[in-house]
């Protein structure tokens, strides 16, 4: 499938055609129906409630909860959000997809089979077109390092961004639930769309059975099962296949890590690295990092070197903070 092979540098990339599929909200244990469809060249990614008629950019201001979940949407308009983005994010980031529509007739992204192998098969089935993209940046550089922390002292969680030499973003995370089946697991890696495919894409979600009760309670959660999550129970796994891979736990929440982190509104070239790094830490970093204009410098494409570049063309696809230094 051709999706599956890297297209020339300095072009945008989106789907050949629309493609979709149905499942069920984690949250709200609802049907929804999803579909990707094809994007111009500086659309970006956007998300589309078709139910209701709302449609956001998906970049890191546009977040507006964290717990459980990367949810888009209105500060101040709780029915006008769409919840669960981190795994389709992480999908089209992983693949190289730069433009793209994510339509779902639901408050929340179809969690299917908890992890975004479901979504990287959608995008290899339809294949990706390259687009020329005149005065669009290519990608985000980090110049100097960014730190956000949680907590005091060396078990404190945190997550950082720092200048990288690469022209992809490296990645480094390192979880500890002790007493569990769990444990402390470490994972480093470039992300490539290869190195996604085969390393991150299957790893599922995961939850400690101690918790699921107190998470339906609360309304979450009502959509989960054991063929959409993992579930551990002390040392146990309970699910009746266990692990895809022995280290599936980190997997998955560096899975996660690149679906909040694309939405800094164009691929990252920096070195990434985390300890016990969630949603909510990895928010608060894009926001640390475009905080201030010299932490990081918008990258041409190379389709556009020698031409002049206008600052609305890469504002416009920025997140507000970021186009403004840009403006």
């Amino acid at each position: 499938m051709d999706g599956y092979f890297p297209l020339e540098t300095g072009r945008r990339r989106t789907l050949k055609a629309a493609i979709g599929c149905v499942g069920t909200g984690l949250h709200s244990g609802k049907r929804v129906a999803l579909t990707l469809r094809p994007a111009a060249a500086g659309t970006g990614i956007r998300f589309r409630r078709t139910d209701i008629g709302f449609e956001i950019q998906a970049l890191y201001d546009n977040v507006v909860e964290t717990r459980l979940c990367t949810a888009l949407g209105l500060p101040n308009a709780p029915e006008a959000r769409i919840r669960t983005v981190e795994h389709v994010m992480a999908a089209l980031a992983g693949c190289g997809v730069d433009d793209a529509i994510v339509e779902v007739d639901g408050p929340e992204v179809p969690i299917l089979d908890g992890s975004a192998a479901p979504f990287v098969f959608l995008i290899d089935c339809t294949g990706l077109l390259a687009q020329a993209s005149p005065g669009l940046p290519e990608a985000i550089e980090v110049l100097r390092p960014v730190r956000v922390q949680d907590g005091e002292g060396p078990d404190a969680a945190w997550a950082a961004l720092a200048p990288s030499a690469g022209d992809r973003l490296e990645a480094s995370l390192t979880i500890d639930f002790p007493g569990t089946a769990i444990g402390r697991q470490s994972l480093s890696m470039r992300i490539s769309p290869q190195a996604f495919r085969a390393g991150l894409a299957e790893a599922r979600t995961f939850t400690l059975a101690a918790e699921v009760a107190q998470l339906r309670a609360a309304g979450l959660a009502q959509g989960g099962s054991l063929d959409n999550a993992v579930v551990v129970d002390g040392p146990l796994v309970l699910n009746p296949g266990g692990l895809r891979q022995a280290d599936e736990f980190v997997r998955h929440k560096l899975l996660d890590a690149v679906g909040d982190l694309a939405l800094a509104g164009a691929p990252l070239r920096a070195r990434f690295s985390g300890h016990r790094s969630g949603h909510g830490l990895n928010n608060r970093l894009l926001h640390a990092l475009f905080a201030d204009p010299a932490n990081w410098r918008a990258v041409p494409s190379l389709s556009t070197i020698g031409l002049p570049v206008p600052a609305e063309g890469v504002a416009a696809r920025l997140p507000a903070a970021a186009a403004a230094a840009v403006a």
